[in-house]
C-alpha cells in the first residue's frame, strides 16, 4: 500500500511523464500549419475559439483566457450553447480548438456539421488521433496519456493536465511568431504591476506645479517653511520669473540650515538651494522615477519633474510605493 508521500509524488510523475511523451510527439507539419494559421488570425483580425466539455471545457475557458492576454482574440464556445444561439457568434474567418479526451465527445460531433469554416481551421487537442473529431481537424496534436493519475484511472487528471500544457505551449508558440513583447503584453494588462510599470507616466502619479511649494532665490528660509507647510510635499521648488528651475529646497536642507547658520530664518534661498538635483520628465515612465529615486548610495524620496526646463511638479517615492510598484515590477 502506498503511503500518502508517495501517492502525491506518483500523480506528479505520471502528468510529467505524459507532458514529455507528448512533447517527442509533436511534428514540423503540424507546427507550420499552426504558424500559417495564427499569422492569419493575426491579421485578419479573427478570433481564435476552444471548444469543450466539462474539464475539457473549464481547461478551453483558460487556454481562451491565456490567448486573449496575448492579444489574440479569443474565447470559449460551450459546444451545447452553440447549437442553440451561441453559433451565431463564429464567424467564417475564425480557427476552432476542440479539447476531447476520447475524440468523440457527444456535444462536439453534433455541432460539427453546423460549423462554416474550413477543416483547416480547426485544431483538435485530442487524447485520439484516429477519432471522428480528429479526422474533421486540419491540425491535430496527440495529447493521449497511458493512464489518469486518478487512483481509478477515471478522474481527468494527467489528460487534463497535458490539454492545458498543450494548450499553454501553443500559446507561447504564438507570442513567439507575432514577436510579442513585455510592451506588448502589458497593453492588455494595464491594471497589474507590469502593466503599471511598462505604461504608466510620471505625470500620471506627479503632484502638478499648481499644488507644489515654488519659491524665488531671493526670498528666505521662513518663505520656504511657509511655502511647505501650506503644500506638505516634502520638497520645495525654486524658480526664477520665467518660471525656470534654478533648484530645490528639501526638509533635510531646512534642518541642516538651522543646525548650522546663525542667520536662522532670515537666511536666502539661494544660499541653500540644491542647484543640480536628480530630476526626471513628465513623460518618462514612473517606473524610471522609482528606479531614480531607489537605486542610489542615499535613497531620494521626491524628484522635481521638468520638462526643457521648466518645473512641472514632484513626483514623491510615497506616491509610487502606494500605488504599487517595486523594482521588481518588471522581472
Amino acid at each position: 500500500m502506498k503511503n500518502n508521500v508517495e501517492v502525491l509524488k506518483n500523480v506528479l510523475e505520471l502528468e510529467a511523464q505524459a507532458l514529455t511523451l507528448a512533447a517527442s510527439r509533436i511534428k514540423e507539419s503540424e507546427v507550420s500549419k499552426v504558424e500559417e494559421l495564427f499569422l492569419s488570425l493575426r491579421n485578419t483580425g479573427a478570433s481564435l475559439i476552444f471548444c469543450g466539455v466539462g474539464k475539457s471545457g473549464l481547461i478551453g475557458q483558460k487556454l481562451a483566457s491565456t490567448f486573449s492576454s496575448l492579444g489574440l482574440s479569443s474565447f470559449f464556445l460551450h459546444p451545447t450553447e452553440a447549437l442553440h444561439g451561441d453559433l451565431g457568434r463564429v464567424r467564417a474567418q475564425d480557427a476552432i480548438v476542440f479539447l476531447s479526451k476520447s475524440g468523440t465527445t457527444e456535444e462536439i460531433t453534433k455541432l460539427l456539421p453546423y460549423l462554416q469554416n474550413r477543416e483547416d481551421q480547426f485544431i483538435g487537442l485530442l487524447g485520439n488521433i484516429n477519432s471522428p473529431i480528429a479526422k474533421k481537424c486540419g491540425i491535430v496534436f496527440d495529447c493521449s496519456v497511458e493512464k489518469e493519475a486518478c487512483l481509478n484511472n477515471q478522474a481527468p487528471t494527467t489528460s487534463s493536465t497535458l490539454a492545458l500544457a498543450m494548450g499553454d505551449a501553443l500559446a507561447v508558440f504564438f507570442e513567439k511568431i507575432v514577436g510579442l513583447t513585455k510592451e506588448g503584453f502589458a497593453e492588455n494588462h494595464p491594471g497589474g504591476l507590469l502593466g503599471k510599470s511598462l505604461r504608466m507616466k510620471v505625470t500620471d502619479l506627479m503632484w502638478p506645479a499648481s499644488k507644489c511649494p515654488v519659491i524665488k532665490e531671493n526670498e528666505t528660509l521662513k518663505d520656504v517653511i511657509i511655502q511647505m507647510t501650506n503644500n506638505p510635499i516634502g520638497g520645495c521648488a525654486v524658480c526664477d520669473d520665467e518660471e525656470r528651475f534654478c533648484g530645490i529646497v528639501v526638509e533635510g536642507d531646512i534642518r541642516r540650515t538651522l543646525a548650522k547658520n546663525d542667520k536662522g530664518l532670515t537666511v536666502k534661498v539661494k544660499d541653500i538651494v540644491n542647484k543640480n538635483p536628480v530630476s526626471i520628465s513628465s513623460h518618462e515612465l514612473a517606473f524610471s522615477a522609482l528606479k531614480l529615486m531607489e537605486e542610489r548610495q542615499r535613497e531620494i524620496s521626491i524628484l522635481p519633474v521638468l520638462d526643457k526646463g521648466k518645473f512641472q511638479g514632484f513626483i514623491r517615492l510615497h506616491d509610487l510605493l502606494k500605488e504599487g510598484f517595486t523594482l521588481s515590477s518588471k522581472n
